[in-house]
């Protein structure tokens, strides 16, 4: 649980600037208009620490910047109230993701900056800062960086200390976490199925495939499973459901991290898996039935619902 010492650290190796577009109808080849529009900053970490602060939990954002993105994004964190100690790169700027809200959902996802050896190096020596019982959040895509792998390296420097890791990454980078034991990992049920290369039916599969990832290394595993809610697998061998509350859904974007921030703030408050993954599903869902990250106002009434 959290001390008065105690800190959450997000990190965001690639943060962006999010331009949400909202249209009833796009055609492809032509000129579109649109109905709304809003600008927010994001990446997954980012998202992460937003949804802490709405929950009165303090974190501080680590990753790089660049460019006039990057000084947006710097006084975006500000305005919030988020510590931050970010790098900024020498060259670039940070991306710009498109976002189309329409008849499907989609995404134009930026690449970022290239960072050299160097100034992820400077990085580097910020994560050894990190102390015994600090919680490490690491979510999200890598940027271009020589290193080879980026999470690699950060969870190298931790290595040996009591620092509660949280990893919500790609295929790739979550299987390369897993020999350093993550407190938790959050795939979706696609990116179980990728991780794997099988096909996931029923639940009984995404068990089978989730006692793999826990005898490679994580402890607690959250299988988000879109419209179908989310299953969660504890370190003692226990097994919670969740459902997705009848609401109208706004957007998807960015409920996962939302998820990710309610089970670290609970646990962090409590100790409590069961609470953690409860308050965890509560954020998930008020994000996804807000325009845009939620609010505590709305986290709070779906918590209710869901306790109710």
């Amino acid at each position: 649980m959290i001390t008065g010492d105690n800190m959450i650290y997000t990190v965001t190796l690639n943060p962006s600037i999010d331009y949400t577009v909202r249209l009833e109808n796009f055609t492809a080849g032509i000129t579109n208009r649109t109905s709304g529009e809003e600008y927010s900053i994001g990446g997954k970490g980012i998202n992460v620490s937003l949804i802490l602060s709405e929950l009165g939990v303090k974190s501080k954002a680590l990753g790089f910047v660049a460019g006039f993105t990057g000084k947006a994004i710097e006084e975006e964190l500000a305005v919030k109230g988020i510590e931050t100690d970010l790098i900024r790169l020498k060259s670039g700027f940070s991306r710009i993701n498109v976002k189309i809200f329409s008849d499907l959902e989609s995404e134009i996802n930026g690449q970022g900056p290239c960072i050299s050896d160097e100034e992820f190096e400077m990085f580097l020596r910020k994560i050894e800062k990190i102390s015994d019982g600090d919680t490490i959040i690491i979510a999200g895509s890598a940027p271009k960086i020589p290193v080879g792998d980026p999470y690699g390296k950060i969870l190298e420097r931790l290595k040996g200390r009591n620092v509660r890791i949280i990893v919500d990454a790609s295929k790739e980078q979550l299987l390369n976490s897993l020999k350093y034991e993550p407190f938790l990992i959050k795939p979706n049920k696609q990116e179980l199925s990728e991780i794997f290369g099988a096909e996931i039916g029923d639940e009984a599969d995404i068990e089978k495939y989730v006692l793999e990832l826990k005898r490679m290394g994580a402890k607690n595993v959250i299988v988000s499973l879109g419209s179908g809610g989310a299953l969660m697998f504890d370190s003692a061998g226990n097994k919670y459901r969740s459902g997705v509350l009848k609401e109208k859904v706004l957007g998807t974007v960015g409920a996962g991290d939302s998820m990710v921030a309610g089970f670290a703030a609970g646990y962090e408050k409590t100790g409590d898996i069961s609470y953690a993954f409860t308050l965890g599903t509560a954020c998930g869902n008020a994000t996804a039935f807000s325009a845009g990250l939620a609010t505590k106002e709305k986290i709070n009434e779906i918590l209710k619902k869901l306790q109710s």
